[in-house]
């Protein structure tokens, strides 16, 4: 059987960069940060009161209040980063079979928000009221539900559903997507993902994992991949949507096309819970498989966005990995994090950074790891390496490669390229 083509054909995102995909590539290539005391809840009590949150964002802007009181925060944000690259890829246009458009938008995490609320009132009130829950409860917390909203929105009767691999999530996702296609199962996908955990929940659950940084007097320079300071990461939130199409389906309505997908990876480190493999192994492995997917070399790959989250074990180790896939090759190409910028989006982070490689593979850019300092080194990580640090730099970028790493040793990779007939 041929496998069919697939690209990309429509982009949309908000997260702690921007409301919309220009902005948001302008500032990462500027370097912004997006760190900044939390204002969803008073934080001043927790050990980190700083993160990067979704900015100018108004509920009532996109949606009336009956929807809205149907729709936990991370649905929202997908809804309206969906409708952003269904506008952009003109997916909803007279003669679309409708019944081969999918969408695969989830989440790692689900309507955290939602379940606090609903979980604390009940035990405020439940001994003396009983069991007395919002009927929009379970819906509107479920990791899935984001999906459904965008399908019944626009008639979309593909496959639908969510994947959920806690950060790797959404890379998982568009994976899937990519797969559905080019064997044929549907003609184009809306696929990425969304994530709104910046609540007590959230911050306080990996406060006591000790993962999250807690440079409280710097919240702009706390996220620092691959420096000997760092402490952990900085939560992000928002949204990153793409659409996958079938190439031919594409040309034959006129779309325009930003990028190839050319491979995907999976593995598992089968190590622990929540650390990554210390040798790198399973994101070794998951290089190697999507290179093998993509029938590429590592030679043939130009950029790689890590998942580098700016942590202590989490960096080094996929140093190594990067080291032992690519060989001498490791010196010639670019790395970079750019969660040193957005914060680590959780679920909606491997979708996020999908969308920084195919607009790196556009536009000839690599974006910067920000928050480096030249005394700021760490013994067992090899600077010789091009991690970008500070300043985006241009090269011809005809392959990037995104990693994204999960709780439960989740690996996920994939590849994009610049599209060619």
């Amino acid at each position: 059987m041929e496998l069919k083509r697939v690209v990309v054909t429509g982009l949309g995102t908000l997260n702690p960069l921007g409301n919309d995909v220009d902005t948001t590539w302008k500032n990462a290539v500027d370097g912004v940060s997006g760190a900044s005391p939390i204002t969803h809840f008073d934080a001043s009590k927790f050990k980190t009161q700083f993160a990067c949150e979704v900015k100018d964002f108004n509920t009532n802007d996109h949606f009336d209040r009956k929807k809205a009181r149907q729709l936990d925060l991370y649905a929202q944000y997908a809804i309206v980063a969906a409708k952003q690259a269904i506008d952009d890829a003109a997916l909803n246009s007279e003669g679309l079979d409708k019944n081969r458009v999918g969408v695969i938008v989830a989440a790692g995490i689900g309507g955290l928000h939602t379940f606090e609320e609903e979980a604390g009132y009940f035990a405020l009130h439940g001994e003396e009221q009983g069991p007395k829950y919002n009927p929009f409860f379970i819906p509107k917390m479920i990791a899935d539900i984001a999906s459904g909203h965008i399908s019944m929105e626009y008639g979309y009767h593909g496959p639908n559903y969510g994947v959920v691999s806690a950060c790797a999530t959404s890379t998982n996702a568009i994976i899937d997507a990519f797969n559905l296609i080019r064997l044929g199962k549907a003609d184009a996908i809306v696929t990425g993902g969304a994530e709104a955990a910046i609540y007590p929940a959230g911050v306080g659950g990996f406060n006591s994992m000790h993962a999250l940084s807690t440079r409280n007097d710097s919240p702009a320079t706390a996220s620092r991949p691959f420096s000997a300071s760092r402490d952990g990461f900085v939560m992000g939130e928002g949204s990153a949507v793409l659409i996958l199409e079938e190439l031919e389906h594409a040309k034959a309505r006129g779309a325009k096309i930003y990028a190839e997908i050319v491979g995907g990876g999976m593995s598992a480190d089968a190590y622990h819970l929540t650390a990554t493999h210390p040798e790198g192994l399973g994101a070794k492995l998951v290089m190697e498989n999507a290179l093998e997917d993509a029938e590429m070399k590592p030679e043939d790959i130009d950029y790689i966005n890590v998942h580098g989250t700016s942590t202590p074990v989490g960096d080094k180790s996929e140093v190594k990995a990067i080291k032992e896939v690519f060989g001498d090759h490791a010196y010639k190409l670019n790395i970079s994090s750019t969660k040193s910028m957005t914060g680590h989006l959780l679920g909606a982070t491997g979708a996020l950074e999908a969308l920084f490689c195919i607009k790196a593979v556009q536009d000839d850019i690599v974006p910067p790891t920000i928050n480096h300092a030249d005394d700021d080194l760490d013994e067992e990580i090899d600077y010789n390496l091009n991690f970008t640090f500070n300043k985006a730099q241009k090269r011809t970028v005809n392959a990037a490669l995104s990693n994204t790493f999960g709780f439960g040793g989740h690996n996920a990779s994939l590849i994009v390229k610049k599209y060619a007939e």
